[in-house]
């Protein structure tokens, strides 16, 4: 995930953390990293035991009615992938209906896949599905934006340690976008941290070192400018 991972030191980075850690340093405290279980996130940020969610969430009514949010910085989308060579043949949702899909089980794209009817086999992980498709077992996926801009195509070496070295997407592409969902950043209710964040964020923006970060984790095709 271009937005959380571990680096071969066992250190925290990507694009939420990269962005989390420039926050904290101008607030002055170091950065803690916690893995929770996703479903009780709202639990844990009432019960204190952190004090922000910060992991490519979508801002849902739920989130927006027991959380004080940053405003949106970085949009989603579940988006198809197919051959590179393939791509010029399908340019709607009509033209690829007939194809054979590849998703992560439980995923949105997975979600989105059955809304429109779509011939798919659920995978355990969005890089299975996009091997799915490398090795011509399935004709297209439906995987994360994210995880599109980071994974694929051109200059995308970024994605060795998160799928495993010499695994080279640059033959396939992404041409559709599916569904959109925004990302914010979640904290306490009342708290005044949302508001610094945004700050933080229309800074780092005006620097230029939001868009840095962006583009060192292929993600920039997908931020809020």
């Amino acid at each position: 995930n271009p937005m959380d991972y571990k680096d071969s030191n066992n250190e925290w980075i990507g694009f939420d953390a990269d962005l989390a850690k420039k926050v904290a340093a101008d607030l002055g405290v170091e950065v803690e990293f916690v893995e929770i279980d996703w479903d009780n996130k709202l639990l844990e940020l009432n019960n204190k035991s952190i004090d922000v969610v910060w992991n490519g969430m979508t801002y849902t009514n739920e989130v927006k009615d027991s959380m004080e949010c940053t405003e949106s910085y970085c949009k989603n989308a579940q988006t198809v992938v197919l051959k590179s060579t393939d791509a010029v043949n399908y340019t709607d949702v009509d033209s690829v209906k007939n194809l054979t899909f590849a998703v992560e089980a439980g995923s949105a794209g997975e979600s989105v896949a059955k809304e429109n009817g779509f011939n798919y086999t659920a995978k355990s992980a969005q890089s299975d599905a996009l091997l799915e498709v490398k090795s011509g077992t399935s004709q297209a996926a439906i995987i994360d934006l994210l995880m599109a801009g980071a994974m694929i195509g051109e200059g995308t070496d970024y994605a060795g340690p998160m799928v495993g070295p010499n695994t080279d997407y640059s033959d396939l592409t992404h041409i559709l976008e599916l569904s959109e969902e925004d990302y914010v950043v979640g904290c306490r209710k009342g708290s005044d941290l949302a508001a610094y964040i945004n700050d933080e964020f229309a800074k780092f923006k005006s620097d230029g070192s939001f868009m840095e970060i962006a583009t060192k984790y292929g993600v920039q095709d997908a931020v809020v400018k």
